[in-house]
């Protein structure tokens, strides 16, 4: 069981950076505590779990499994601790408030982008629910144990390849059409292609992700959220993020797009942070008017 511990420059908000990696109250990759997470993942040398501490200056960090020693080398990247942490710029009175009150929330890198690009395209056209039942689901059937000790209880996500040679009906017990389980299983047998986005541009990263028919802008602003550490990503095209900043920032109960996009403009560089501000801030614009039903696929 490898150990280390590193400094920590300015203020570092541990769960709730990495519960932007959390799909779902269910999702057993990851367990959020006070100042403490164990989370699962794959790396380049195999399956690892960590529990990573948070106290004071320190990050103390353990790791478990093959890919141990990979799985702490990359916690800096993580958490952008080898950064100095940049102030968002000043604006909206809103997003000030929330600034001062979140200083230690960070976007995440965790360079792995599968485990990022497989959620994302599960949340495509559904609602919240649906994608976090189907999540899960595809891990306690087709996951492993993570590595650690019992009490951890953490699974990792089925591995790429397994989820390539399912047939897609296999997918319609967990809520998941043909459409979305034939690209899961195409992406599934390009794990490598798909993986090595993290070491190019972000625009290269970007048009390498939307080459592949069925992701477009908003499942590769998802994935560059949590995968790439982008700090500018805006899921353009969300069902509800375009209403939350024109209610936040504007005080329009309705947004679109482009709305949405001129309100941030100021933030640029930094509107994936401005956006996980509102997102923590329990802002809500009135919902009202017809809901996205959930879909029935099981049966099919």
């Amino acid at each position: 069981m490898p150990t280390t511990t590193y400094p920590v420059n300015g203020p570092l908000d541990l769960p709730r950076t990495l519960a932007l990696l959390s799909h779902g109250p269910g999702d057993p990759t990851i367990r959020l505590g006070q100042g403490r997470v164990w989370r699962s993942t794959w790396t380049a040398d195999g399956p690892a779990s960590i529990e990573l501490v948070h106290a004071g200056d320190e990050l103390r960090v353990a790791a478990f499994g093959p890919g141990a020693e990979r799985a702490l080398a990359d916690v800096p990247g993580l958490l952008g601790l080898m950064k100095d942490p940049i102030p968002i710029p000043p604006g909206h009175p809103v997003v000030a408030r929330l600034a001062r009150l979140h200083p230690g929330v960070r976007i995440p890198r965790t360079s792995s982008v599968l485990e990022s690009l497989i959620p994302a395209i599960l949340e495509q056209k559904v609602t919240g629910q649906e994608a976090s039942r189907a999540w899960a689901g595809l891990i306690r059937a087709h996951g492993e144990t993570a590595p650690g000790p019992p009490g951890w209880r953490l699974r990792l996500s089925p591995a790429p390849a397994t989820l390539a040679a399912l047939p897609y009906y296999d997918y319609h017990p967990f809520g998941i059409e043909r459409r979305r389980a034939e690209l899961i299983r195409r992406v599934g047998a390009r794990t490598a292609w798909f993986e090595a986005i993290v070491d190019l541009p972000l625009a290269e990263a970007y048009d390498r992700l939307t080459a592949m028919p069925g992701i477009g802008p908003w499942t590769a602003a998802e994935v560059g959220v949590r995968a790439l550490g982008d700090d500018d990503a805006v899921s353009v095209g969300d069902f509800h993020l375009k209403n939350l900043v024109a209610f936040a920032l504007a005080g329009e109960v309705r947004g679109t797009d482009a709305r949405m996009l001129e309100l941030l403009e100021p933030y640029r560089g930094h509107r994936a942070r401005v956006i996980r501000l509102l997102e923590l801030s329990g802002l809500r614009a009135p919902r009202y008017g017809p809901r996205l039903s959930p879909q029935r696929f099981e049966r099919f």
